[in-house]
């Protein structure tokens, strides 16, 4: 297969062709190292690990919780008047379009039809 120089120069870089362009036999391949043996941590230090990391964590005084908690709660209530106002709108939008409301009239006249028709 011929190759120009471009992809001679990239082979070359990559340690697959030599100086000349030709094509390397065969790359040496790196064993894989073993991975150190870790020993597992005791679990009473991984509980105690737990408990020092919340200890340096920055808590929210009440205050802070109180105003925050009402604050999602205006969100989730304003969000949900948004979907159901959404809902209604499009829900009558394609009630007018298709006209799925039944006709009064029309089974009125249906069943007259009937009653005459069974006479």
């Amino acid at each position: 297969m011929a190759m120009n120089r471009e992809q001679k120069r990239a082979m070359q870089k990559r340690g697959l062709a030599g100086a000349d362009g030709a094509p390397v036999q065969a790359r040496e391949r790196r064993q894989p190292t073993a991975k150190p043996t870790e020993s597992r941590t005791p679990f009473r230090q991984v509980i105690q690990e737990i408990f020092a990391e919340l200890r340096k964590t920055s808590w929210p005084t009440r205050q802070e919780t109180i105003r925050l908690a009402i604050i999602v709660f205006i969100a989730i209530v304003v969000l949900t008047l948004f979907v159901f106002g959404l809902d209604l709108l499009f829900g009558s939008f394609f009630d007018k379009l298709f006209d799925t409301t039944p006709d009064p009239t029309a089974a009125a006249s249906a069943a007259a039809s009937l009653l005459i028709r069974a006479s």
